[in-house]
């Protein structure tokens, strides 16, 4: 049985018909099986359950065998701290987190018909598949328009919630933002931490001084510790910190949120930050030339920030790599233009009722190359045409939001195939 079966299953509800327990005799109760999470961490966001009674709101974790969690190396790895419950088919060990903290299990009931299951999980996706390789105009241009529309108000509502944290103030909710896309997928849960607990304002106090705001990120980042401060570059930074710590009352992220196997030295969560930190030390007023532009070349040259002297040949704190200029470069550039910039342009010309200004963002997507990822590749080879960043965006709506939760019926292709006849 494979592990994607059990996600189904707990997407899918599946398992409702059935009570469910913990290992020790609770009661379960699933209110909201959270949000699919595709990328590294814990498997479901978000989750929301009553055991015994008690609300409880966090993560998820699935695996076959209760064992797997170890194997795994959860037990060390504090991204699984949030973990409310770890779902399985068998529970074969006890399981902790990397507080020592012992992590609720299930053994999920669900009803006995594996091959069914599997059978619609797999046969659905390779027949959707054969349907669009034959006739790639099932996804016509008015479902992409559509799906890119619904992309723009899902992120719009993200907005929302953002600036009901930030007390409507939308400068503060842009670094957010701008933080989390940073992080560019693999480190983007801690960079939005980093930003959540280092205010706006703080780094604004200090703007014209890029050392003092490379001091205030990385002490924030949990990356500047007496361990790490090993030359005489980091070890001036780690004292303008502890200056800036005691000036703000500041208190930094685990430095083992972030997550640095197998990437490129100019993918390092260190020079990430250093050329955040560029950003913020040359853009003033960032948030409103962000937003009050169309002009594609503008922002570009806006975003195209280079990381300071240090970094030329370094890739991390006291790690020398050859000599390379760490600049943002142009597909980079355009990923936080596309996922940044134009959300909030969309948001903003919203909430002041400018419909032009709406439909300007979404033009400024057409004017963008399409994002280069695994989800479009794939449509790629299916025959289907994704020349800007709105195919792109429209196409990763539909796998994100429609493929991979199986909501076949609600999308324009699945009903057309799923429904013939």
């Amino acid at each position: 049985m494979p592990e994607l079966l059990l996600h189904y299953i707990w997407l899918q509800r599946v398992f409702d018909a059935f009570p469910q327990y913990t290992t020790d005799g609770k009661q379960i109760e699933v209110l909201n099986v959270g949000k699919h999470n595709l990328h590294a961490g814990p498997d479901f966001f978000n989750v929301q359950l009553r055991i015994d009674g008690m609300l409880w709101v966090g993560n998820v974790e699935i695996h076959i065998s209760a064992s797997d969690w170890k194997r795994h190396g959860h037990h060390l790895d504090p991204a699984y701290d949030n973990v409310i419950l770890h779902v399985v088919k068998r529970s074969d060990k006890e399981v902790f987190n990397s507080k020592g903290e012992r992590i609720p299990q299930c053994e999920l009931v669900y009803p006995k018909v594996e091959n069914q299951l599997e059978r619609i999980l797999v046969d659905r996706i390779s027949i959707c598949n054969q349907h669009i390789a034959e006739n790639p105009s099932l996804l016509h241009d008015d479902w992409k328009h559509f799906l890119l529309q619904e992309r723009m108000s899902k992120k719009t509502e993200a907005i929302g919630q953002l600036l009901a944290l930030s007390h409507n103030h939308w400068e503060e909710a842009f670094y957010v933002t701008l933080a989390h896309n940073f992080g560019f997928h693999t480190n983007g849960l801690p960079f939005e931490m980093m930003a959540r607990q280092t205010p706006l304002a703080y780094l604004l106090k200090h703007r014209d001084n890029l050392f003092q705001i490379e001091a205030m990120l990385f002490g924030q980042a949990g990356l500047l510790t007496e361990q790490t401060a090993t030359d005489s570059y980091t070890r001036s930074l780690l004292q303008e910190y502890r200056f800036l710590q005691t000036k703000f009352g500041l208190m930094p992220i685990e430095g083992s949120l972030w997550k640095m196997l197998r990437m490129r030295p100019t993918n390092f969560p260190h020079v990430r930050i250093a050329q955040f930190a560029a950003l913020l030390h040359q853009s003033e007023a960032l948030f409103s030339k962000a937003v009050d532009t169309d002009d594609l070349s503008l922002l570009r040259g806006l975003f195209a920030v280079r990381a300071s002297d240090y970094w030329t040949t370094h890739y991390r704190f006291g790690a020398v790599c050859t000599e390379e200029e760490k600049r943002l470069g142009r597909s980079a550039v355009d990923v936080l233009i596309i996922n940044s910039v134009v959300p909030y342009q969309y948001a903003y010309a919203k909430a002041q009722g400018q419909a032009d200004k709406q439909n300007a963002a979404l033009d400024l997507l057409q004017r963008i190359p399409a994002e280069s990822n695994s989800v479009v590749q794939q449509w790629k080879i299916l025959g289907l045409t994704v020349r800007s960043a709105a195919d792109s965006q429209a196409c990763l709506q539909l796998y994100q939001n429609y493929c991979l939760e199986h909501r076949c019926t609600a999308c324009d292709v699945g009903y057309q195939i799923f429904t013939q006849n």
